[in-house]
Formats: C-alpha cells, sequence, structure tokens
C-alpha cells in the first residue's frame, strides 16, 4: 500500500520546513545536510543577524545624518554585512565551537557535536570571518572619513566581548547576570554605536542611553537560556534559570524587558519628544500581552513562540526610540 498523495505533500513540507529551519540556525530542527557550505551556513545562525543589522539601522536614524541617497543606502549595506554576517557570524560559530559540550546535550544535532564538521575547519571559519569583519570595519571609517578608526575599535572591542563570553578562562556565560547584559549590550549597544559612528559623532548621550536599553536587551537574552537549562545545569553553568528557578527567572526577564523600555519612553518624554514616547509605551503593551500568554505560563516549552510574537514590537520601539533622537539632536 502506498502513501497518499497528500500525506506525501506534506511530509515534503515539513522536510523543507525543517531543513528551512536547520539552515537558519533555529532550534530543534534534526535534519541531516551533506552539503559544507549549507553546514557552515548553519553554523553562522542567520536568523541571529537581523537584530545586529536592525541595531545598525537605529544607529543611522539615531545620528539625524542619514539620507535616502545611493551612498547611504551603499554605507548602511556594508555596515550590515560586518554586524551581522561578518561579525555575528563569528560569534555565533565561536560560541558553538566553546559550548560543543554543552550542544552534545541540548543539541547534538548542531554542526559541532554531530561531527559534520571537522574543528580544524571551524576554527578555520571563525579566524576568516573575524579578520573579514574587522577589515571591513577599516574601510567604513576610511569612507566615512574618521580621523580616528571608531568603527575599527568597536569592531575589535565587540569581536573581544564575543571571545571573553563564550571562551574560557573569563566564559562571562557562566556568570547569569553578566553574561547577559554581555549579550543584551552586544545586540542593542554596539551595532548601534556603529551605526550612529557611520553617519554621525558617537556622543555620551547616545552611549548611555543604549547601555540602559541594553537592560531590555539583558532580558532577552535570559530568554534564550531556557533551552538550555538541562545542559547548564549538568555542567554547573549558572545561568539565571539555573540560579533562580525557571519561574522567577521568567519573571525577571519580563521585567527587565518592560521596566527598561518604559524608562526609555520616560526620558524621551524629558526631552519633549512626547509623540514618540506614546508609541513606544504602545508598543510595550503587546509584549506584557504575548509574556502573559506564552512566556510566563511555560518558559520553555513557548520560548521561541514567545520570541517570534512579542520581539517584533521590542525591536520596533528601538527604531522610534531611534528616530525621536535624531529628531531631538540628542
Amino acid at each position: 500500500m502506498t502513501d497518499s498523495p497528500d500525506l506525501t505533500t506534506n511530509s515534503q513540507a515539513k522536510n523543507r520546513s525543517a531543513k528551512t529551519r536547520q539552515l537558519l540556525g533555529m532550534k530543534g530542527a534534526d535534519v541531516k545536510e551533506s552539503s559544507i557550505w549549507k553546514i557552515r551556513l548553519q553554523l553562522m545562525k542567520p536568523i541571529t543577524w537581523i537584530p545586529l543589522m536592525w541595531g545598525i539601522l537605529c544607529g543611522a536614524a539615531s545620528s539625524g545624518n542619514y539620507h535616502w541617497v545611493l551612498e547611504d543606502v551603499l554605507k548602511s549595506a556594508a555596515c550590515m554585512l560586518l554586524a551581522g554576517p561578518l561579525l555575528t557570524g563569528y560569534t555565533q560559530i565561536m560560541n558553538d565551537y566553546y559550548d560543543r559540550e554543552i550542544d552534545a546535550i541540548n543539541e547534538p544535532y548542531r554542526p559541532i557535536p554531530s561531527g559534520a564538521i571537522p574543528l580544524p575547519q571551524v576554527v578555520i571559519q571563525i579566524w576568516l570571518l573575524l579578520f573579514s569583519g574587522v577589515g571591513l570595519a577599516y574601510v567604513l571609517d576610511r569612507w566615512a572619513g574618521h580621523d580616528f578608526p571608531t568603527i575599527t575599535v568597536l569592531a575589535i572591542a565587540g569581536s573581544f566581548l564575543s571571545y571573553i563570553y563564550s571562551a574560557p578562562p573569563l566564559k562571562l556565560k557562566q556568570n547569569g547576570w553578566l553574561g547577559c547584559y554581555a549579550l543584551g549590550a552586544s545586540y542593542i549597544a554596539i551595532p548601534w554605536w556603529t551605526g550612529h559612528a557611520l553617519f554621525g559623532d558617537l556622543n555620551p548621550t547616545i552611549i548611555a542611553l543604549t547601555l540602559f536599553y541594553s537592560f531590555s536587551g539583558l532580558g532577552i537574552a535570559i530568554v534564550n537560556d531556557f533551552k538550555s537549562v538541562e545542559g547548564d545545569r549538568t555542567l554547573g553553568l549558572k545561568s539565571l534559570p539555573v540560579v533562580f528557578g525557571v519561574t522567577r527567572a521568567a519573571w525577571i526577564c519580563v521585567l527587565m524587558i518592560d521596566v527598561f523600555q518604559a524608562g526609555v519612553a520616560g526620558y524621551l518624554m524629558s526631552v519633549h519628544e512626547n509623540l514618540y514616547a506614546t508609541l513606544l509605551i504602545l508598543l510595550i503593551i503587546p509584549q506584557i500581552t504575548f509574556q502573559d500568554m506564552y512566556f510566563l505560563r511555560d518558559p520553555i516549552q513557548n520560548d521561541v513562540k514567545y520570541q517570534a510574537s512579542a520581539q517584533p514590537f521590542l525591536v520596533f520601539g528601538m527604531l522610534v526610540t531611534a528616530l525621536a533622537l535624531g529628531h531631538a539632536g540628542v
């Protein structure tokens, strides 16, 4: 007896979906892949590039000097290449390299623990992405006419932060608070500074405000720890879900996300950007709704569903803030 056409079609669709999710570096996609280039791309986790590239866009907007002309579009595209595929790709592969024992427990189908790619080839890819990223950062500094290589320094500093986040002896991710904040700053502050520096002068107000905003990113970073709680507990890593328990860590997570966004809205009101502040508050409301619907009820099972539903409102809130800062001339 043969399978019906509908069953075959559904099976093929599920297989294609699983392959796509695996290629993007998403959780739970266990599909055998033979193409070395697809394996290399999977290691770089393309799904994680988007927030960094968005941060570049926010920085460009907050500078107040971005214009829709060809040169500015090309500059921002090159900067997104730097922040996304090159340096985020470098970060993700290095993290997988040093987390291979944890991944063998939590995600054994990942390219490194599954043996799909030899470790020496992983190391070569890490170095290629790092040198390419720093080189492109220097080109962007020259393109922007910087006397001081601000973007190059940010690229090197961000890469070093990524290294000490993942690698011993410091391995910041072993410390729940410090590791999560380092990750939050890497996703919000550093790309924001880079985009702002490309089109304007990076100033203390932008630095301080985005570091404050990064506490919301800390909350998002905690969300990522719930999927690894079993492996973290086994290997003695002090992630917040391990230290505080799943329920308390979930509440810490959502409070960090909401309170610090509200604080940014308060700052926008203080500089008389009331319309933008109102828009930011309106974008916080659906995040709270999805926190109650999904995350607080079962953070381990609903982490991906929660991020897919709530995070778009957070990232649009970042852009609203950036536009407000550009409008205010901060």
